[in-house]
C-alpha cells in the first residue's frame, strides 16, 4: 500500500516534483483555456473584495463624521438637569456648566404646552393664559349691558323718567288751551318735553352691545339731544326776560317778542352743534374697539372716540349753552311773581351745571 502524505502544502512545490503520470507536464489548449478562467476568476473575486473593503472604510469614516457633528448639536445628557412640566422653560444655571439649566415658570401672558421646551410662547390677544400656564385660553367678551347691576339700574331710571316725562306731555296736551299753558309759549315747551323724553332715551345706546352703527350714533345723539334741550331752555330763559322788559313803557322789546325769536334760537344752537357732529364723522369718526389690556381675561367692547378733540368740542359747546342760560336765569331770578318761571330754571341749570361738571371726569374715568 501506498502512504498517504498528510503534511500540508507550504506552497514552494514544484511541477517537477510531482509523478509524470499522475499529472500532464505539457501545456496543451485545453490546459490553457482552464489556465486563463482560473486566473480570470481570481482576479474577479480580488477586485470584488477589494471593492467591499474600499466601501467598508468610507461608510466607516462617514459613521465617525456624522457621530462628531451630531455630539455640538445635541447637548450631552447631564445629570444636573431637572424635568421641566408644561408651565415652564429652560434657564441657564449661574455658574454652572453649560449644560446645566433650571425650570423658570413661564412669566404672565406666555404659556409653554411641551416638557423642556427653550422658550414660553405668548398667547394671542384674543386668549390668556390656564393656572398652569400649559395652554391658552379663549377670553370672555364684556361690555355694559341691561344684564348687569348698573345697567338695570340706569335703564330703570331712564324708563321712570321718560314715563314721566311722558306724564307731563300729556297733561300739556290735554289742557294746552288753558291760559297757562298758552302763555308758557306751547310749542316750546312741547320741543322741550320731547327733547328730555329723548335724552331719557339716549342711555339705551349706551347700554346696547357695541357695534359700528351704534359707535357711529351714540355721541352724535347725544350731543344732538342734548343740545335742543339745552336751547330749548336758553330760549325759555331768554323770552321770559325779553317779556318783562316788553312790559315796560316806551320799550322797544315788543318786536322781538313772538314765536319767531324762540324758533330761531332752538334752530340756530342746535343747528350749530350738528355741524360739529357732521365734522367729527367726516374728520375722525368713533369705532368699535376691543380693549385686551385693561381687565385680565376679558375683551372689553367699547366705542373708541375717535378724535378727542371734536368729542371735547361737542362737550363744551353744550356746557357753554348751560352757562348762558344759567346766568340769564340767574339775573332774571328776582323778577315779579308773574315770570317766576326764571326762578326754576335758574335752578334746574344750577343742577345741570353740576351734573355736567360731575360728569366729565367721571365719564373719562369709566
Amino acid at each position: 500500500m501506498a502512504k498517504h502524505n498528510s503534511e500540508a502544502c507550504s506552497g514552494q512545490e514544484k511541477l517537477e516534483n510531482l509523478p509524470s503520470l499522475a499529472f500532464e507536464m505539457s501545456m496543451t489548449g485545453h490546459s490553457y483555456s482552464v489556465y486563463n478562467a482560473v486566473y480570470v476568476v481570481a482576479h474577479a473575486l480580488h477586485a470584488l473584495y477589494q471593492s467591499k473593503s474600499k466601501h467598508r472604510a468610507v461608510m466607516q469614516r462617514e459613521k465617525l463624521k456624522f457621530q462628531d457633528l451630531h455630539a455640538w448639536q445635541v447637548p450631552p445628557v447631564s445629570v444636573c438637569n431637572p424635568n421641566c412640566l408644561p408651565g415652564s422653560s429652560k434657564k441657564k444655571k449661574e455658574g454652572a456648566k453649560f449644560c446645566c439649566y433650571d425650570c423658570s415658570p413661564c412669566p404672565l401672558g406666555k404659556v409653554s404646552p411641551e416638557k423642556d421646551m427653550d422658550v414660553c410662547t405668548m398667547c394671542p390677544e384674543d386668549h390668556y393664559p390656564n393656572k398652569n400656564k400649559s395652554h391658552c385660553i379663549p377670553k370672555t367678551i364684556n361690555y355694559l349691558s341691561l344684564k348687569e347691576p348698573l345697567g338695570i339700574s340706569l335703564s330703570f331710571f331712564a324708563v321712570l323718567f321718560s314715563l314721566l316725562t311722558v306724564q307731563v306731555l300729556v297733561i300739556f296736551i290735554k289742557h294746552q288751551d288753558t291760559p297757562i299753558v298758552r302763555a308758557n309759549n306751547r310749542d316750546l315747551t312741547y320741543a322741550l318735553l320731547f327733547s328730555l323724553l329723548l335724552c331719557f332715551l339716549c342711555p339705551f345706546l349706551f347700554l346696547s352691545p357695541p357695534r359700528k352703527v351704534t359707535c357711529l350714533l351714540r355721541q352724535v345723539a347725544f350731543g344732538s339731544i342734548f343740545t335742543l334741550t339745552v336751547s330749548c331752555i336758553l330760549a325759555k330763559t331768554i323770552t321770559v326776560v325779553l317779556a318783562f322788559m316788553a312790559t315796560k313803557p316806551g320799550s322797544r322789546m315788543r318786536k322781538w317778542m313772538g314765536k319767531r325769536l324762540a324758533i330761531s334760537i332752538v334752530f340756530y344752537c342746535s343747528l350749530f352743534q350738528i355741524g360739529l357732529c357732521v365734522l367729527w364723522l367726516g374728520i375722525s369718526p368713533p369705532f368699535l374697539n376691543q380693549d385686551t389690556q385693561s381687565i385680565f381675561g376679558e375683551i372689553i367692547l367699547e366705542c373708541n372716540e375717535g378724535s378727542a378733540i371734536m368729542f371735547y368740542c361737542m362737550l363744551g359747546y353744550m356746557g357753554f349753552l348751560a352757562t348762558i342760560s344759567f346766568v340769564v336765569a340767574f339775573l332774571a331770578r328776582k323778577l315779579p311773581d308773574s315770570f317766576n318761571e326764571a326762578k326754576f330754571i335758574t335752578f334746574s341749570m344750577l343742577v345741570f351745571c353740576s351734573v355736567w361738571v360731575s360728569f366729565v371726569p367721571v365719564y373719562l374715568s369709566t
